[in-house]
């Protein structure tokens, strides 16, 4: 575990070698980007990153602004300042020649949306598990975490869960109060920009996005699909909804690896020619 400042914030990061043997410079850094508020890094260790990590790619996780053991602003948590992080921190890796293939699970693959789109030589591919890509979650999520904001302003839960010594509960519950109450987050994804078919077809790079098939995410993803440029493929998982990276790890494991593989041969090929 390592802390690293970039554009300000002092972030938790999390990297991984690639296995011994491996030619990863010739691959992009698998770069991973979690969810909101209760999320962190650790939810993408054990079911991809360490699988991603031994199949042969460098890779490469943090928490996001706010979020985890990263520094808490009170601002900056819009989608144009998270790519701007991101592109803060790879530089201050060392990591700012090399493309990056972004792994983006329930906003994080909106975040990694948003990156591709504005940093198209920098994203050689996307992996978006239950990405949020319409007005309508933006709405919805608004108001849950306003109603979450609420119930959490001046709460003795997460101190009833220190006495319980649930210290993993009163951390998250700590972080989610501090995240709501005392910074622009939900301010900055209400106002965050919707998607638009255009800007779906600006999207060069290979895309897998995966959706449960309960998810009410999927007409999003299906709209992604219909008008992406690039080659995007959709997966959906019977008998899940938003809950595919935990509740799905063998066979999402098995999909992601296969694509990355793909984008990998791409971009080999396209370096050759």
């Amino acid at each position: 575990m390592a802390h690293v400042l970039a554009d300000g914030v002092d972030f938790h990061v999390q990297r991984l070698p690639a296995a011994a043997g491996a030619d990863a410079a010739d691959r992009p850094v698998v770069v991973f980007l979690h969810g909101l508020v209760v999320d962190n890094l650790s939810s993408f260790y054990c079911p991809l990153a360490v699988p991603v990590a031994r199949s042969g790619h460098e890779v490469v996780l943090y928490d996001l602004r706010g979020h985890g053991r990263t520094g808490r602003p009170t601002s900056g948590y819009d989608s144009a300042t998270a790519v701007r992080d991101l592109v803060a921190l790879l530089g201050a890796l060392g990591l700012a020649h090399r493309s990056v293939h972004l792994v983006g699970n329930s906003y994080g693959g909106t975040l990694a949306v948003h990156a591709a789109l504005a940093r198209p030589d920098l994203v050689a591919g996307l992996t978006l598990l239950e990405p949020p890509l319409s007005g309508a979650w933006v709405e919805n999520m608004v108001d849950t975490l306003s109603a979450a904001a609420l119930s959490l302003e001046d709460s003795a839960v997460p101190a009833q869960l220190r006495a319980l010594r649930l210290r993993k509960a009163a951390a998250l519950t700590s972080i989610a109060d501090e995240l709501l109450n005392r910074t622009t987050l939900i301010d900055d994804v209400a106002a965050g920009r919707v998607f638009a078919p255009a800007d779906y077809a600006r999207l060069r790079c290979p895309v897998l996005a995966v959706c449960g098939e309960h998810s009410e995410l999927v007409p999003g993803v299906m709209e992604l699909a219909e008008h992406a440029t690039g080659p995007c493929c959709v997966e959906i998982l019977p008998g899940l909804g938003h809950d595919v990276l935990k509740e799905s790890s063998g066979a999402l494991r098995k999909s992601v690896l296969a694509h990355l593989d793909e984008v990998a041969a791409l971009r080999t090929g396209a370096l050759v020619r």
